[in-house]
């Protein structure tokens, strides 16, 4: 927090009150509930009068994206491009990866506290004010589009780039009725217990948010998904186009901002979208400079945008501040199977070329004074997996995906961590129980992996010993696998490894990025 003395403590204070209120908005509910009142997408409406919303969000340039897979890395693409482009951009995306004012970017940096505090209590005790028992307070999501689509109109971007929170049709971004141009990134089966049990089904879901006449752009999907996209469309005359992935060539030798080969997927979406949306809103002079037809390559401005796009927890790669030779840190949420798959696939390659780093330099990629304080070149890599999934995940689709995906790399891990997936950080929601968290999740993720390990479909016989390191911390260990009863345990865990075995690179693949604080400066610095 800024501040110092009272002044300090009396911010910190206002903003933990903002996010107690927030947390007072989190369903007890299932999401899968469809009778749930309080997620009701019919009370938007209701709201948005009472904000006064309804004029501004008819005037914003929106550009609105849904999807399974990459929907995140698409929207950060699109208003990376746009901002180099010189325009004013709002950016909602979900979930948040430390504090909930990541979910909210002016010009590509997260709301700054002062404003989040003013825009939050506006619209917190405006709604407060005029609900009730037939009108309740709004859900969790609800809340944060409705903030959003506040702050944006305050602030007075020029583009609005909105991320679809979980399905389409009726979700809070849907509210918008006429967006200037629609994305929906690869389907796949996610969330199946509220879209629906097909490709079908929820592929017709994500469509739902097609507009009448507002074009729309998607990727290669599968032909049962990409039927229901084409049928929606039509019903609503909508053209809807194919894109391919976006061609290297014409990056004119840069890279991506984001890693892995299926963000040129996404890169070729937003590249559509941000062209169809300079077209649509009257920005001729500069679209004359994107036609793709005549040029060998993207305007410099797409290119900037491609190149320094960033997405901290998204095929992150970072060192740990204590050990930054001896431990790095691969970070990203994937969490179907698809997307399992394809951050392996990324792990595999980055670890791959890591290696290669050390073996043939010796590790240049510290810095000098890092290397020279290193007492023993490092002759080895060793992969650890820290992995957490929310409950309403099937681990028996993720792992075996995860672990084949490596295998057939080469990647074998020597351990797997698993962790409970909390967040002490400007956290919104109950509070975790530090001394006795409930692991019960933790030991299902575990038998899983030692099923795999075995070749054991069923898991039996899985003999689970609680122990406690030097300092009191529990954990529990079996084989190829230890279950810790926080983050900061596991991460402690690896650096008392790592100063053991100073010859030894352990790369660790983070599947609980939520609970990381990522950052170039010092990574994993709110862990210890």
């Amino acid at each position: 927090m800024e501040g110092h003395g009272e002044e300090g403590l009396s911010s910190a204070r206002c903003y933990q009150d903002a996010l107690d209120a927030l947390s007072s908005l989190i369903s007890k509910r299932s999401r899968a509930d469809k009778n749930n009142q309080f997620d009701r997408f019919d009370f938007l409406c209701n709201y948005l009068k009472i904000l006064e919303l309804e004029d501004a969000i008819s005037e914003m340039k929106i550009i609105h994206v849904a999807g399974t897979k990459g929907k995140g890395s698409t929207c950060i693409f699109t208003e990376s491009i746009l901002r180099n482009c010189g325009y004013q951009t709002g950016l909602f995306t979900s979930p948040h990866l430390i504090d909930v004012r990541e979910r909210f970017r002016l010009n590509g940096t997260e709301i700054s506290q002062e404003k989040f505090l003013d825009y939050f209590w506006w619209c917190y005790l405006k709604i407060k004010e005029k609900t009730g028992d037939e009108i309740p307070m709004p859900s969790y999501f609800h809340f944060m589009a409705l903030l959003a689509f506040k702050i944006f109109s305050a602030e007075e971007v020029d583009v609005v780039i909105l991320e679809v929170g979980l399905g389409g049709r009726f979700d809070a971004t849907n509210i918008v009725r006429k967006p200037v141009v629609c994305g929906v990134t690869s389907l796949g089966y996610d969330h199946m217990e509220i879209l629906g049990n097909s490709l079908a089904e929820i592929a017709a879901e994500k469509a739902g948010i097609f507009k009448p006449g507002v074009p729309a752009f998607t990727v290669s999907q599968p032909d049962e998904a990409m039927r229901a996209l084409e049928e929606k469309a039509s019903e609503l005359n909508v053209h809807l186009q194919v894109v391919k992935p976006l061609d290297t060539s014409l990056l004119n030798g840069q890279t991506l901002g984001l890693e892995g080969e299926h963000q040129y997927i996404n890169a070729g979406l937003a590249v559509s979208l941000c062209s169809t949306w300079l077209t649509k809103t009257g920005n001729d002079l500069v679209w004359e400079k994107i036609r793709l037809n005549q040029t060998d390559s993207l305007p410099e401005q797409f290119i900037s945008g491609l190149k320094t796009a960033c997405f901290s927890g998204r095929a992150q790669i970072v060192r740990d501040a204590e050990n930054p030779e001896n431990v790095v840190f691969f970070l990203d949420g994937a969490h179907s199977p698809e997307s399992m798959e394809a951050c392996a696939t990324w792990f595999s390659r980055a670890v791959e070329k890591e290696t290669s780093k050390h073996r043939n330099n010796g590790g240049s990629s510290v810095s000098s004074i890092v290397r020279q304080n290193q007492e023993m070149t490092l002759q080895r890599s060793e992969q650890i997996l820290l992995f957490n999934c929310m409950s309403v995940r099937d681990p028996e689709l993720l792992l075996p995906r995860l672990r084949s995906t490596c295998t057939n790399h080469g990647i074998h891990f020597s351990k797997a961590l698993f962790v409970p997936n909390m967040s002490v950080y400007n956290q919104v929601g109950p509070s975790p129980n530090d001394t006795h968290p409930d692991l019960t999740w933790q030991f299902t993720l575990q038998r899983v992996w030692e099923s795999l390990a075995r070749g054991d479909s069923k898991g039996r016989d899985c003999v689970l010993k609680e122990r406690k390191d030097e300092t009191g911390t529990r954990f529990r260990n079996r084989g190829n696998s230890t279950v810790f009863s926080s983050i900061p345990s596991a991460v402690k865990w690896i650096r008392d490894r790592a100063q053991r075995s100073r010859t030894v690179q352990f790369q660790v693949k983070d599947f609980a990025v939520p609970s990381f604080k990522c950052s170039d400066k010092c990574p994993l610095q709110d862990l210890v």
